[in-house]
């Protein structure tokens, strides 16, 4: 049997959401080396030197052109090159055009379809548009929570047995001490003090302006006169850091520290590596999560694999991820979020229970358990065939 799979999304330099998803499929299916199974990995570019190796019954073809790939340059492919796969797995949104074979795709969240607002209008257009067609022709889907997967069901209208969920696992970071590298990593970030930890792509649906909103409200008091002035208590020193890429309309977020008069307590850190983001979480007071809308929300188990407090909201997928070990805000009340912050400071004895119930979160979750459920399912779906 031969799974071909769009390994796209995986041979990106700096992955985060679908592409590490994607990347960490694809080290779990090459792992199992089941003797009758052969993996054919397609491509626009060759692949980064950290995916798997090619060996007996795992390659890798590169396929032209770049431009419009799912559309027609993969759909080409498949048809005129042989062998051809027994199933295809595009771990995105996207199935190749036309194919003579049997797919599967994966679909994170409808985000795009709920708040169109927040998206570029080519972004838009591309994600309602091929993500329509993919689900029609795809023999099964497959999503990260029952969340999306009722989403899925409610807008494509397609039967509850052809949605897959398959929760994903966890980063596997290097385990550092809790304070063996972090005065490497304040040095390298110019950190100081206490902070609070926000992880993800900078953009609307992570409704980090609130945050920001929020933690301005921590960390200010009124003055009688009206105006507002930094508390230097000991327990009010923090800065927030927010880590994460530049993604789309992110300008507002940018412009929110300046807003509300507090641009030296935030730090913007960009693209993290993941030996430092580990150290970040170690040491943080705690981690928040504001989402508007996700898929998942894969930070939230991040975070307490290192032993830090999550504090996220209360929609979508976001309760299946933090299970009861998470503390919950209304992510369009500020005034909630600033009390929820203030909470998890203020009290070491519910630090330390969130602390003990993450890990018991955590361990609920492997890639390995992701990738065994996907393949049984790509199984399925060539033998059907």
């Amino acid at each position: 049997m031969i799974i071909g799979i769009d390994g796209n999304e995986a041979n990106v330099q700096r992955r985060v959401g679908i592409s590490e998803y994607a990347f960490e499929l694809l080290w779990q299916f090459e792992g199992f080396k089941i003797y009758d199974l052969r993996f054919t990995i397609y491509l626009k570019d060759g692949p980064l030197g950290d995916l798997p190796k090619e060996r007996r019954g795992w390659e890798y073809r590169v396929v032209g052109p770049r431009k419009f790939w799912t559309q027609f340059g993969l759909p080409l492919y498949l048809f005129f090159h042989k062998p051809c796969p027994d199933v295809f797995f595009s771990p995105t949104h996207y199935a190749p055009r036309f194919s003579p074979v049997p797919t599967a795709i994966s679909i994170m969240d409808l985000s795009y379809i709920y708040y169109p607002e927040m998206f570029r209008k080519q972004d838009l257009y591309q994600l309602q548009n091929w993500t329509s067609y993919s689900v029609k022709k795809a023999r099964k889907i497959f999503t990260i929570s029952k969340a999306s997967k009722d989403d899925i069901i409610k807008v494509y209208g397609v039967p509850s047995e052809k949605v897959i969920v398959t929760y994903p696992g966890i980063k596997q970071f290097s385990m550092n001490s809790q304070f063996s590298n972090f005065k490497k990593i304040k040095d390298k970030y110019g950190i100081s003090g206490d902070y609070i930890l926000f992880v993800g792509t900078l953009q609307p649906r992570k409704n980090i302006v609130r945050l920001i909103e929020a933690f301005s409200h921590v960390i200010l008091r009124a003055k009688p006169e009206g105006s507002r002035e930094i508390l230097r208590s000991a327990q009010n020193d923090i800065t927030l850091i927010i880590v994460g890429k530049k993604g789309w309309l992110y300008e507002e977020i940018l412009e929110a520290p300046k807003k509300y008069g507090i641009e030296n307590s935030i730090k913007f850190l960009d693209f993290v590596p993941n030996e430092d983001l580990s150290v970040l979480y170690q040491n943080a007071l705690c981690f928040v999560l504001p989402s508007l809308y996700e898929g998942f929300g894969l930070p939230v188990l991040e975070a307490m694999k290192y032993g830090c407090p999550v504090i996220t909201s209360n929609v979508s997928s976001l309760p299946e991820a933090g299970g009861d070990a998470a503390l919950y805000i209304d992510p369009l009340n500020v005034s909630d979020i600033t009390a929820k912050i203030k909470m998890v400071f203020e009290d070491n004895k519910l630090r330390k229970e969130m602390i003990e119930k993450g890990k018991k979160q955590v361990a609920k979750f492997s890639w390995e358990k992701t990738a065994k459920e996907t393949l049984k399912v790509l199984e399925e779906i060539a033998k059907d065939n």
